[in-house]
């Protein structure tokens, strides 16, 4: 039988990065308000080698071949690369 942690939201906002860390090395946490349960913190459960945006998905087909064709306007960086290396530098 696996024990479940459980936090208040006032431990959670008091230190939210050492419970996050818990919750990625131990399993899900529990979070509750006056007793009740309003939330929980799961561990990752598949690593990427990607980043986020780089595998988001576009909704429009256009769009996505656009892109891909790279005729999307003059010049320019893309920037879903660009901020996730700046989100990435961050932690």
């Amino acid at each position: 039988m696996t024990h479940v942690k459980t936090i208040t939201i006032r431990e959670l906002h008091a230190k939210t990065g050492r419970w996050v860390r818990a919750a990625a090395r131990h399993g899900e946490i529990l979070v509750t308000d006056n007793g009740r349960t309003v939330a929980k913190l799961t561990p990752e459960t598949e690593s990427h080698d990607t980043p986020y945006f780089a595998r988001r998905k576009f909704i429009k087909p256009s769009l996505k071949k656009s892109i891909e064709s790279g005729n999307l306007g003059k010049g320019g960086t893309d920037s879903t690369k660009t901020v996730s290396e700046d989100r990435e530098d961050r932690y």
